[in-house]
């Protein structure tokens, strides 16, 4: 029997090349744990060649398993690491939503714990720090995990930002949907947009080269952040407001082009409601998104950001469907199913190749979509500013 380090071992060799082989002789493939579904040639070239990230995308929404992880990282098995290795996936932006009165202590553990599980796990994972990372994570046979917080209210002062980014954070969301003393988030009653502590600590994290991300952020909030950096700044995960007229959730095209403007790149997510507002919504209706971002900016500026994990909302245990459900407010817009039929399994990025080889969309610019533009404004926004002679960080 071969020891765990072992197996993970040869799963992460066979990762590389675990894009399957031909199934029959008409430049289709089944892909290693992928079902009944195929492949064209090109689709598997695509994701086989591109650095892809998906720029929302948690390990697992089994959370009593990922407890089971985090306190115990040797309970992470072989089998455990399959579907990653074989998704076509090579970075994972893991960010959760935190918040309350104890939201500093609470991400200090929460890095503490992702930490040590990484650490425990170096045969299989990297973590993503530095663009030198994005560079080798495809070749060197890990998964790429990169660390974020879907909220900022842990940033209780500016030396927090570089606390935080000394134990790994790369992306910091400014609000999740509620308001903190940054600023407000996508579903309350008002937005006044950033605050004077909130600009300051868009400033902070330019210094420390931490990533802005505006996703659930209110639409004054948004603009705001976008009008205060000086570097590019992301929406990870989200959608266009053109398509799904008045969900909180999704991008007005104002601020899309703002985000365009600082050269920031936008996550599409395949989260039914953010998607379409009427049945049937499919992945064609999630590629919608991705040409409205492309014609309004250009394809420079548009990504995946899935805000699923590998298996989908849908596959979570009822008990805990409901109660994600039930931590939202009515402007969600909740559907009997959260997940487009699809795209809700490990290797949906290759039917988003398929959907975008179908759109007509060129070689070059699916590789940007699938990861290339994400690659290219994280490694922008990580360069650290160096401080002035003679001062030291307020």
């Amino acid at each position: 029997m071969p020891t765990r380090r072992e197996a993970l071992t040869a799963f992460t060799t066979a990762g590389i090349a675990a894009f399957g082989a031909p199934l029959i002789n008409r430049g289709r493939h089944r892909l290693l744990g992928a079902s009944q579904r195929e492949y064209s040639t090109r689709a598997v070239d695509l994701v086989g060649r591109s650095t892809v990230i998906d720029m929302l995308s948690p390990l697992t929404l089994d959370f009593p398993k990922f407890g089971r992880w985090m306190s115990d990282p040797d309970a992470f098995t072989a089998a455990d690491l399959a579907p990653f290795r074989t998704s076509g996936i090579n970075v994972f932006h893991i960010a959760v939503g935190t918040g309350g009165p104890n939201a500093y202590v609470q991400n200090l553990e929460f890095f503490v714990a992702w930490n040590s599980f990484l650490a425990n796990q170096e045969q299989a994972f990297l973590r993503i720090d530095s663009a030198a990372d994005l560079d080798r994570v495809k070749t060197s046979g890990r998964i790429g995990v990169l660390l974020g917080i879907q909220n900022a209210e842990h940033f209780r002062t500016l030396n927090d930002v570089d606390t935080f980014h000394a134990a790994g954070q790369r992306v910091a969301q400014l609000t999740y949907n509620a308001r903190n003393l940054i600023g407000n988030g996508a579903t309350e009653r008002r937005d006044d947009g950033l605050s004077d502590f909130g600009l300051a600590i868009v400033e902070r994290m330019n210094k420390a080269g931490m990533a802005v991300d505006t996703s659930h952020c209110g639409d004054r909030t948004t603009l705001d952040a976008f009008e205060a950096t000086r570097r590019p700044a992301l929406i990870t995960h989200s959608n266009c407001r053109a398509l799904v007229p008045g969900h909180p959730r999704c991008k007005t095209d104002e601020a899309i082009r703002k985000m365009a403007s600082k050269g920031g790149v936008m996550g599409i997510t395949g989260v039914r409601m953010f998607v379409r507002v009427e049945e049937p919504t499919t992945i064609e209706h999630m590629v919608d998104h991705i040409d409205h971002v492309a014609r309004l900016t250009s394809i420079e500026h548009v990504g995946i950001g899935s805000d699923i994990d590998l298996y989908g909302y849908d596959a979570m245990k009822p008990e805990e469907n409901k109660r994600l459900r039930d931590s939202y407010k009515g402007s969600y817009g909740f559907r009997e199913k959260i997940d487009i039929e699809g795209i809700n399994h490990p290797q949906r990025m290759f039917d988003v190749a398929e959907a975008l080889i179908r759109r007509r969309y060129k070689d070059r610019d699916i590789e940007l979509i699938l990861g290339g533009n994400f690659k290219r404004v994280l490694s922008e926004i990580w360069r650290r500013e160096p401080s002035a002679p003679g001062t030291t960080p307020k």
